[in-house]
């Protein structure tokens, strides 16, 4: 990995070599395949990789996009569908390599979910799955209660965060919600994986949020509230995970957390009941403590690091959603009708009904809900299809409104922009399942966006194309002395609002928002990873594999 970062040689940073902009990873023979072209042309070639024209498609002209700062042109080639390996060439300029082939996307699926494994903690990563990103075990040691030192816990497994070691409740179960539901609305795509992660007698997705979800467990608390962390008490340096030695801690309980953790073992329960009854049942009574906490303390309990603590916080304003979302799975996974009053007395509270988390769950919820086989309010339920088809609608004019297909508001080029579009591919997919509208084509530019139609034309994803973003931060990728980054780790992507040191040095003053992105270790607002990037592109991918 590159280590000029340090002394803030900015010298490695590259701008893509391609001046058209495609999915890099590829195009189903039968799908929408559009190239973007920020310049004037009036047509466009498909050439095979032997430079023979064997395709021409009219462009068409979009027109001014705010979001880049780019005059586009775009090019539909959706009629030619033989199978092979391409460029867009036009004007001088071509693209990336892009294949057009069945099952194009099923690689970036596998790799995507296998990113969940190179992210395991408490175990070493052995060369037979890993290969050449093997490690020894790490984090193994009993960590202390930050608030009374005399208590140790075991709290060993579960998945790294992000550029970080530190695991965290709240984070941990929405990314693992995310798998569940995905498997739960699209089990065809994942039925057929072998990822090459240690096997048990379940799909290998149950497999990997089984590890995170024993981790989850542990969590719990003897009063059935869920501590809301474990982590040392700063963060390590850049560093393998099996030298990060320092003293683990387990900070004090919220209410987002025990809401949270009641949730995904609820949600749990329901995926696994038919798979290993006694996990089903483990799974259940954790969920059960959990909720019977949140009955008995009403009251919201956040979180703020103590003095002397600098890992991730994941503060929320409040409990609400969670609480919401808490309620509602427990009531798809039971049946039973106090848990479903619960629900339905707290959701007037709950500000955004499509929210996929961390930090609004209410989509979540949502899902719970209208995925119950248990009998439903007919009006709440209706409620909660306009909600997604409110919302679809908007991101549908924002996809058809940008120049690269991409359904965001400015806003949301923030830390984790990409996070953010695979979240409103999460929204429509979503709306789709519940109202019957067929936004397929918006799902799959949301897609597209993420691996390499955009404005810099860099696919977010790890080992995916041949313009690949490679420098994340992240502290394995940065230590293991490897220079190709593990395949399949999402991006947080640009970042108009850049936060750290470098990115605020390298990320001139009115850049457009889809422009403000480097590749680079030292920029954690830019280029941090983390398991809830990594999981709304699990689903948005299951959707597009199934």
């Amino acid at each position: 990995m590159n280590t000029k970062y340090f002394d803030r040689d900015t010298t490695h940073l590259k701008t893509t070599p391609f001046g058209i902009f495609t999915d890099q990873a590829g195009y189903e023979p039968k799908g929408i395949k559009k190239a973007v072209m920020p310049f004037p042309c009036d047509s466009a070639d498909i050439c095979d990789t032997e430079g023979n024209t064997v395709f021409t498609a009219k462009a068409e002209h979009h027109g001014f996009d705010a979001q880049s700062g780019d005059d586009v042109y775009t090019v539909s080639f959706t009629g030619f569908d033989r199978p092979g390996t391409y460029r867009v060439s036009a004007g001088g300029r071509t693209s990336a390599l892009f294949e057009i082939k069945d099952g194009v996307y099923d690689k970036v699926l596998d790799d995507t979910l296998k990113a969940f494994y190179y992210l395991r903690c408490g175990c070493g990563l052995d060369k037979r799955y890993a290969g050449a990103y093997a490690h020894a075990e790490c984090h193994r040691t009993d960590a202390l209660l930050w608030d009374d030192r005399s208590v140790s816990l075991d709290v060993t497994g579960g998945w790294h965060d992000a550029g970080d070691y530190g695991r965290y409740v709240t984070a941990g179960a929405v990314a693992a919600a995310h798998l569940l539901y995905a498997y739960k609305m699209y089990p065809e795509a994942f039925d057929r994986q072998d990822i090459n992660i240690p096997k048990e007698n379940m799909p290998d997705i149950l497999a990997e949020c089984r590890y995170e979800l024993l981790w989850l467990m542990k969590m719990q608390a003897a009063d059935g509230s869920a501590y809301h962390k474990a982590t040392t008490a700063l963060h390590a340096p850049f560093i393998m995970p099996e030298d990060d030695r320092e003293q683990l801690y387990v900070f004090r309980t919220s209410s987002m957390a025990t809401a949270d953790l009641a949730a995904v073992c609820a949600l749990a329960a329901t995926v696994y009941r038919d798979i290993d009854g006694d996990f089903a049942d483990s799974l259940m009574s954790t969920a059960e403590r959990a909720a019977g906490w949140l009955g008995a303390h009403p009251g919201f309990i956040g979180f703020d690091n103590p003095e002397g603590c600098n890992t991730g916080g994941y503060g929320e304003r409040d409990d609400i959603s969670n609480r919401f979302w808490a309620y509602a799975a427990m009531y798809a996974a039971t049946g039973d009708k106090a848990f479903h009053e619960r629900m339905l007395s707290g959701a007037t509270a709950v500000s955004d009904l499509t929210a996929m988390g961390y930090g609004e769950v209410g989509g979540l919820a949502s899902l719970s809900y209208m995925l119950c086989p248990h009998e439903k309010d007919d009006d709440f339920a209706e409620t909660i299809r306009s909600a997604f088809a409110k919302k679809a609608a908007e991101l549908r004019r924002l996809s058809e409104k940008s120049g690269y297909g991409v359904a965001m508001h400015d806003r949301e080029y923030c830390w984790g922009s990409n996070m953010n579009v695979m979240k409103n591919g999460m929204i429509l997919a979503a709306d789709e399942y519940m109202n019957g509208t067929d936004n397929s084509v918006f799902i799959a530019s949301q897609l597209h966006y993420l691996l390499g139609v955009n404005a810099l034309g860099i696919s977010y994803v790890t080992g995916t194309g041949e313009f690949a973003c490679n420098y994340p931060h992240l502290r394995p990728a940065f230590a293991d002395g490897i220079e190709e980054c593990m395949p399949g780790m999402v991006i947080g992507g640009p970042n108009s609002r850049p936060a750290d040191p470098f990115a605020c040095e390298v990320i001139a003053q009115g850049t457009p928002p889809m422009k403000c992105y480097a590749d680079d270790t030292a920029s954690y607002s830019l280029n941090e990873i983390t398991i809830y990037w990594n999981s709304p592109a699990v689903f948005v991918l299951g959707y597009i594999c199934r």
